[in-house]
């Protein structure tokens, strides 16, 4: 069988195809009847591979409930059970079919992202399957930008204590935290952070990062803390929230001048101290492989690395 031969490709009709769409295992199948009922996936944007009754390859992306367009493609699957070049062959034929109807003409498509073992490329399976899909990704014109991980903070883990060289009030108004949010692109070690900058003016990037994800946060803003100096001075900052899934460490920051002094520690655990006195069954966090100031206070504050994302974008 060669990929040309006998393939159906569309979007699948709703909730009813679902078991259709979830025979390729992926550890996302367990939310995407939650997304379809509230609006974050759509069956337009779940796109399968058939030939005769056998699922082939799936791709679904992933936005905001209400929005027009999605603003991630975060499952793309192909079946083990083909050659290495029909996998590639299918998940590059699966995407340009799905793309041409999903997004926009001349729209820039978008990001991908992979969930993965913090061991993928000990495991020959997970990296046979990155390998894959990323060649079939490359073909349509994507590019690695960052591999990140994803963290955990489990209740009974310890919370460090306040060193007392830090005091933290709340945010004073969303205009006062995007012009902190705007100081701390300087040097940043973020690649997504990195990849805007390219493309605009910190302040512009500032408002992006907000708008796309802090802005709908579920819980209280004035959860959000203002590091500072006895003196009032900001250090920095930590937003943690509730997103759509989990409680998590939206954003975490040390100011450019105030970096290297070990702050990121009592400010990590200040917003650690406020999400777990909600009784929160986990906190979750991500940063890049490559930021190694961030990923070792993570570490030392207990968090365990439980999955990495690999994230591939279009120029």
């Amino acid at each position: 069988m060669t990929v040309q031969d006998n393939l159906t490709i569309r979007p699948i009709t709703g909730h009813d195809e679902l078991d259709l769409f979830c025979r390729l295992p992926y550890v996302l199948n367990e939310e995407l009847a939650d997304d379809l009922t509230a609006g974050r996936r759509r069956p337009r944007w779940m796109w399968v591979a058939l030939h005769g009754d056998r699922l082939l390859a799936r791709a679904a992306w992933w936005g905001r409930a209400g929005d027009d367009a999605p603003f991630l493609l975060d499952v793309f699957d192909v079946d083990d059970g083909t050659t290495e070049r029909d996998r590639v062959d299918l998940g590059e034929r699966l995407l340009r079919t799905a793309l041409a109807e999903v997004v926009p003409v001349g729209t820039r498509p978008p990001e991908y992202l992979r969930l993965v073992p913090p061991d993928w490329r000990e495991t020959e399976e997970a990296r046979r399957s990155v390998q894959d899909l990323t060649a079939a990704l490359a073909r349509i014109g994507a590019r690695p930008l960052v591999e990140r991980l994803r963290l955990e903070w489990r209740p009974g883990t310890p919370i460090r204590e306040p060193s007392g060289r830090l005091a933290f009030r709340p945010v004073g108004d969303v205009e006062e935290l995007l012009s902190l949010m705007t100081q701390v692109l300087d040097g940043t070690l973020d690649a997504h952070s990195r990849e805007d900058l390219a493309r605009m003016p910190p302040r512009e990037a500032a408002v992006r990062h907000f708008e796309r994800e802090l802005a709908h946060y579920r819980s209280p803003r004035d959860w959000w803390r203002i590091a500072t100096l006895p003196d009032g001075e900001p250090v920095g900052f930590v937003a943690p929230g509730h997103n759509d899934y989990n409680p998590v460490i939206g954003y975490l920051a040390v100011l450019p001048a105030h970096r290297g002094n070990g702050y990121i520690d009592d400010i990590l655990a200040e917003g650690t101290r406020i999400l777990s006195a909600h009784d929160v069954p986990r906190i979750r966090a991500a940063t890049d492989v490559g930021n190694t100031p961030m990923a070792n206070a993570f570490r030392r504050a207990g968090y365990v690395n439980f999955e990495r994302t690999i994230n591939l974008t279009w120029s």
